[in-house]
């Protein structure tokens, strides 16, 4: 429709994804452009021109929006091969004109702790012990997918800077596009001596030829203009990790080098530029030792957060005892080298799966306990007394983590262990953590809010039909549901203080009766209520509680500091408070919550009212 408007003689519209593409007829019928826009409800690559085809002809203009976080990992390189093959004329004009590839080479402890097994200290009576990560973790290059995030959001003292911001590598969408394997290198002197370990990457687009028109995806200290900064989710920035990190020194020339499939791009870092057509790593690295496929990057920074580990050595040191018969129920967790290290008499380890169980039996190893924690490969439910060599167990230990879990009661899963093996415990058997809690705040978000917003009228064309059609699958089920997001990255102030919403005692099984609560959260802070945030606490002991939510209390203006380990659950409330609107002050959110123990599942409804009580 902006083409029409801007003079095109006619429009094809290609569009594989059939809701969207009856949804654009009816757009486009509605903004009285039915003449100027045919929409063709096909992959681009199954278009036919001629006569008889979708087309009557080759087009001269080629625009589209094809691009991730990662420029071409939705396909935009082999969708643009094959347009300018079959579907534009040669010397057509694209729109975006060009884009290009920038990166950045860093030292940044805490990116590199989402990538590699630091060694974990434990304080025990006889010393300090050190948990040692397998040499296999070490030479790992990684999962191979990108680690996209809000860039913004990690302070620059987070890492420290190395090399100045390298354009890799740029393609020109007006010209045949390739989508052959290549790399681009850029010598370079860095900045400062230090660990070479993460390379941060994002992309610029000129939309015209001139490149009086541009749109980027930098971040704020390599923003020209960082007061004109963008907020977008759908594009972000990149974060790549090396294959091992590696020294450098000021001054002393390096060469960076992207590479690139037709989907995925990753880096390496060579003291010598590649000569000629020679490849270096032509192959995309990928995980082998395994870690990578049990453990996510979120999963790697809780297992090296030093305070966290230190937290449950000391709830160890409370419920352990010199007899004490340990069962740690966790994927992948080191809850049960800790235990041992702290004396239990016996450790014995449940992981469900194949891959958890080489990745433990292997770190185990490494660290000299392959015959001091006994790891049983199955399913809690199928323990055996003879999988616990007829010891009955005095304490049942979880983090609780399990690599299934999306929202942040999904881990309760815990307590359905512990009822399983309650016939495994032994009279007055101690669980940590003996219980847990769910947590709710309302919030008003700086930005996430977005993605939940209507588009109503955009660019002056009334897409009210797709603002319809969004609401109704909502509507449907997701609008009453919570969703997973990592706040750490999405700034928002609290409106209202934390309130405990349930709680689950794991010293008894899990109950027949659903738990349910209701009750109304009066709001102390103005501002724009967009939803609750809800999140679990764990109750290691009555002294120790470890948060995945909030990690403090919200400050005077109510920012939030969130666990950025862990995901927290994200109810939108219904409507989105309009930016239009000015921040009122309506006074309180009810709530009913309720839990679910046939299912696991947990079932929510916040009404936002105000001062009067009248519905929003």
């Amino acid at each position: 429709m902006m083409a029409v408007a801007a003079g095109a003689d006619f429009c094809y519209a290609i569009e594989v994804f059939k809701p969207m593409a009856d949804a654009a007829v009816k757009i486009v019928e509605k903004n009285g452009f039915s003449h100027k826009i045919k929409v063709i409800n096909k992959h681009s690559t199954e278009v036919t021109v001629g006569p008889d085809g979708d087309m009557p002809c080759r087009a001269n203009i080629l625009i589209t929006e094809l691009f991730d976080t990662e420029l071409i990992g939705e396909g935009a390189l082999p969708s643009y091969e094959h347009a300018h093959r079959h579907l534009v004329q040669e010397n057509c004009e694209a729109v975006p004109h060009r884009a290009t590839v920038y990166a950045q080479l860093v030292e940044s402890r805490r990116m590199w702790s989402w990538n590699k097994l630091f060694p974990i200290r434990v304080q025990t009576s006889i010393g300090e012990q050190v948990i040692i990560p397998p040499s296999e973790l070490e030479r790992c290059p990684g999962a191979p997918s990108v680690c996209d995030i809000q860039l913004n959001q990690v302070s620059p003292t987070d890492f420290t800077v190395l090399s100045d911001v390298l354009p890799m590598f740029s393609v020109d969408f007006s010209k045949q596009v390739s989508s052959s394997a290549a790399c681009h290198s850029r010598q370079f002197e860095p900045l400062a001596s230090g660990q070479a370990q993460v390379v941060l990457s994002w992309w610029d687009i000129e939309m015209d030829p001139e490149g009086k028109t541009k749109c980027t995806m930098a971040p704020f200290w390599a923003h020209s203009d960082p007061q004109e900064l963008q907020w977008r989710d759908h594009w972000m920035q990149c974060v790549y990790f090396l294959p091992r990190e590696e020294p450098i020194s000021q001054g002393s020339a390096l060469c960076l080098v992207a590479h690139h499939d037709d989907y995925c791009v990753w880096y390496s870092l060579h003291r010598t530029s590649p000569k000629g057509n020679e490849k270096v790593h032509p192959v995309r690295p990928v995980c082998d030792c395994q870690a990578h496929l049990l453990w996510n990057r979120p999963r790697f920074g809780e297992i090296n957060d030093q305070e966290r580990t230190d937290q449950y050595v000391q709830a160890l040191r409370m419920v352990l005892k010199p007899d004490s018969v340990c069962l740690c129920v966790s994927d992948g967790s080191l809850l049960s080298m800790l235990a041992h290290y702290l004396g239990a008499e016996q450790v014995f380890t449940i992981e469900s799966s194949a891959t958890s169980h080489r990745l433990m039996k292997k770190i185990f190893k490494t660290n000299h306990l392959e015959d001091k924690i006994n790891v049983i490969e199955k399913r809690p439910e199928l323990l055996t007394s003879a999988d616990l060599e007829s010891k009955k167990v005095s304490l049942l230990l979880g983090e609780p983590f399990f690599t299934t879990s999306l929202l942040p009661w999904h881990n309760l899963y815990f307590w359905y262990v512990r009822t399983a093996v309650d016939q495994h415990l032994e009279p007055g058997a101690v669980v940590m953590p003996q219980a847990a809690s769910l947590h709710a705040v309302v919030v008003e978000f700086r930005d996430l809010w977005r993605i939940r917003s209507p588009c109503g009228d955009c660019e002056g064309f009334d897409v009210h039909i797709m603002d319809d059609m969004i609401k109704q699958a909502l509507d449907f089920r997701e609008s009453r549901e919570a969703e997973p997001h990592p706040l750490w990255e999405y700034p928002c102030r609290s409106l209202a203080e934390p309130r405990q919403i349930l709680t689950f005692d794991f010293r008894q099984p899990v109950p027949r009766q659903p738990l349910r609560a209701e009750g109304s959260i009066e709001l102390r802070r103005p501002g724009r209520s967009h939803g609750a945030v809800l999140w679990m606490e764990y109750h290691l002991t009555p002294d120790s509680t470890i948060s995945t939510g909030l990690l403090k209390p919200a400050e005077d203006k109510g920012d939030c500091r969130w666990n950025p380990h862990c995901k927290q659950a994200v109810y939108f409330f219904n409507p989105t408070p309009d930016l239009r609107t000015p921040p009122g002050s309506p006074q309180t959110v009810s709530y009913t919550v309720e839990f679910h123990p046939c299912s696991g599942e947990v079932t929510m409804d916040f009404t936002l009212s105000d001062s009067l009580g009248a519905g929003c």
